[in-house]
């Protein structure tokens, strides 16, 4: 029965694959999309046939390209300052491939960063309609959320726990790892909700914003399932920043309150117990670890300040002394342990890039995401208060998209996810959105200096002659 299963869901999943390639010989957007559907929830992992038989990954990837080239208007192509810096970090990952410490691991993250970042820069030059922003968001969240409502499932019918939670793929890796989940569902609740007010592909009405707040709650129970404590971070950041547009402030800090109180008896106890130690951090030994990781790559950038290459940490070791408090009725202790450790990772994507990239890497990292803040800042208050019909939907999803950003980079501060294809593609959305808004404010003024000097001309023509 299970091997019936097993088959369906493989034949399933391959027949999903080719009809979106086949759709895509008359509409070769579609190419993208499948491109994006592919490298979120990776089919060819959970296959174990045929899928797993054919790179499906690559085709799509060529496909996409191939695409844009024969059937898309270049007319309305811009290339970007943020697609810049995308390309300087690629060409600057590839340098430091070359002098790599551990140039086996380098290149195994190499084969799959060049293509993250090849597309991140591709990826905008194709969103040259509200269309084609708003089908590519949707199939983003769709698929992430084909994951994160299976495992939400599990969550409430108790499947979850910290290494426990099972996903399509036991990978471990991508969107597949937990943290990374975590991460990754809070950060798209913003995009939900703006999907479920402004959506044109699936019009608003009770069945979406059912359907949303649904995938919302499942959304909301991937930090729990996972266990996750950065997911909690970002939980709390998500509130912060939904806070900006509340209008009735004081009733959203209350009513927070009362479902975050009423939320703690249906926790489950390792879940209690695993938060319980973002208040201890000196006693716990994880992030007594990454705090030492952190110190160690201080240390090596100060002789390298290039930077190791992919996966430098491995060359890392360290001792340390961790506190251990016992309890014996009224009587405390503290007792020193200690932990000597090396090879782990670095569980910061700050000091990722750091150590891997060095300083002009993490300049340009830094650089890559400072600017997306302030860009979708610019277009939320310079569009907000527009009247027009067609101009109604870009605020909100600058607003969306920069939450999602923030979401990220603190969930990122905690985890080794500098190079996400998830969010690289979010990046691309990003870079999309303002230069489809270039692209309008540009026409507009061309056509408001078209007009006046229209304007001119007719008053020239029946301005009378002089005498």
């Amino acid at each position: 029965m299970r091997e019936s299963g097993a088959a369906m869901l493989d034949l399933a999943l391959f027949i999903t694959v080719m009809i979106l390639f086949a759709l895509g010989v008359r509409r070769p957007y579609l190419w993208v999309l499948a491109y994006l559907y592919i490298d979120i929830l990776a089919p060819q992992k959970i296959s174990w046939a045929l899928l797993a038989a054919i790179p499906v990954s690559l085709i799509a990837f060529l496909l996409a390209f191939a695409g844009w080239i024969v059937g898309d208007r270049k007319a309305d192509t811009r290339f970007s300052l943020r697609q810049g810096l995308l390309l300087a970090l690629l060409v600057w990952c590839f340098m430091t491939l070359q002098w790599a410490d551990f140039p086996e691991f380098g290149q195994a993250k190499w084969d799959w960063v060049w293509k993250a970042l090849v597309f991140a820069i591709f990826l905008p030059v194709t969103l040259t309609t509200r269309l084609r922003i708003e089908s590519a968001l949707l199939v983003m969240v769709l698929t992430a959320g084909a994951i994160i409502i299976s495992a939400g499932m599990k969550t409430v019918l108790g499947g979850g726990g910290y290494g426990n939670l099972y996903l399509f793929v036991n990978d471990n890796s991508n969107i597949y790892e937990s943290s990374t989940l975590a991460t990754v569902a809070i950060a798209i609740i913003p995009v939900i909700l703006w999907l479920a007010r402004h959506g044109t592909v699936f019009p608003a009405d009770w069945r979406v914003k059912t359907f949303a707040g649904l995938l919302i709650f499942a959304c909301l129970m991937i930090p729990i399932g996972t266990e996750a404590r950065t997911g909690l971070i970002c939980i709390a950041v998500l509130g912060l920043m939904l806070l900006r547009d509340v209008k009735r402030r004081a009733l959203y800090l209350s009513a927070a309150a009362v479902l975050g109180l009423a939320a703690i008896p249906f926790l489950p106890d390792s879940f209690t117990e695993r938060m319980s130690t973002l208040g201890s951090v000196q006693e716990d030994q994880s992030a007594s670890t990454r705090m030492q990781v952190w110190g160690w790559t201080l240390d090596y950038v100060a002789e390298r300040p290039l930077g190791g290459g992919f996966d430098a940490y491995r060359g890392n070791s360290f001792t340390y002394d961790l506190p251990v408090v016992e309890q014996d009725g009224t009587t405390v202790s503290v007792e020193y342990r200690e932990i000597t450790d090396g090879a782990r990772a670095y569980h910061s994507s700050i000091f990722e890039m750091l150590g891997e990239q060095g300083w002009p890497g993490l300049f340009l990292w830094l650089a890559l995401h400072g600017i997306g803040l302030w860009q979708m800042e610019k277009i939320r208050k310079g569009w907000r208060q527009r009247s027009a019909k067609a101009e109604q939907w870009q605020a909100p999803l600058a607003t969306a998209l920069q939450v999602a950003q923030i979401i990220y980079l603190v969930g990122a501060t905690f985890q080794g996810i500098a190079f996400q294809p998830f969010i690289l593609m979010l990046v691309g959305l990003q870079i999309g959105l303002w230069t489809y808004c270039q692209r309008r404010e540009s026409a507009k003024q061309e056509a408001e200096r078209k007009a006046m000097r229209e304007a001119r001309r007719a008053a020239s023509a029946t301005r009378p002659a002089m005498p």
